[in-house]
């Protein structure tokens, strides 16, 4: 499969702009794997002929590259793809136990979808947002101090088609594609719209002001 006529002149246009931020185009490779990644829900063949051919590389340096990093899918993801943290604290907060349940729940391991390609799942080593441990993302989306109860219902409404607001983030969750279409560096309007820190990530802010302390110069 190629990309048609049409889809192939809209990922041009797009390819250019962004190759022109970098002094060098090579350095445009991550981005644009995040580009052909919102086209078709993984880094398709297609997708490193496309990079290559934009980039002057060869294939094998764009499989090489998208092959190393994990945020770069080899198969069609989920229209939501959720990322269970199993790190140490979240693991010992209970994200094993939501892993554990939640693959029971949906009947599909690490890596897999669902059947009608709503969710899928992968398991992720830290999110860094460890004061919400235990925490899930959606679509690079936070959603923080969950239980088993809560993972399965998130799913579930997501598999229901149902609105979703992450716990920071913007206020209305969007899909694996134009997530990937942001990290591309092709903004939605959206920055902004939510929160992006809150409780006890800006307890140490709190603390500083409350005692008059300051940052050394």
């Amino acid at each position: 499969m190629t990309y048609s006529p049409e889809v192939r002149e809209r990922l041009e246009t797009d390819a250019k702009e962004i190759i022109g931020r970098y002094p060098k185009a090579r350095s445009a490779l991550l981005p644009l794997l995040h580009l052909v990644q919102s086209e078709d829900g993984y880094v398709s063949d297609d997708g490193h002929e496309f990079c290559a051919e934009m980039l002057g590389l060869s294939k094998a340096e764009v499989v090489g590259v998208s092959t190393f990093y994990t945020m770069y899918r080899r198969k069609p993801a989920g229209e939501y793809h959720v990322g269970v943290c199993i790190n140490t604290l979240c693991a010992v907060m209970g994200g094993d136990q939501i892993w554990s349940e939640l693959t029971e729940h949906m009947g599909i391991g690490a890596d897999e979808t669902t059947a009608d390609g709503k969710v899928s799942l992968e398991r992720i080593e830290c999110n860094a947002a460890c004061d919400f441990a235990p925490v899930m993302m959606v679509n690079w989306e936070f959603f923080d101090n969950q239980t088993p109860a809560s993972a399965k219902q998130l799913v579930d409404d997501l598999r229901d088609g149902k609105d979703i607001t992450p716990t920071r983030g913007p206020k209305k969750l969007c899909s694996f594609k134009d997530a990937s279409r942001i990290l591309a560096g092709i903004p939605d309007g959206l920055a902004g719209d939510g929160p992006s820190a809150a409780g006890p990530s800006l307890e140490g802010l709190r603390i500083a002001k409350a005692n008059g302390w300051e940052a050394p110069k």
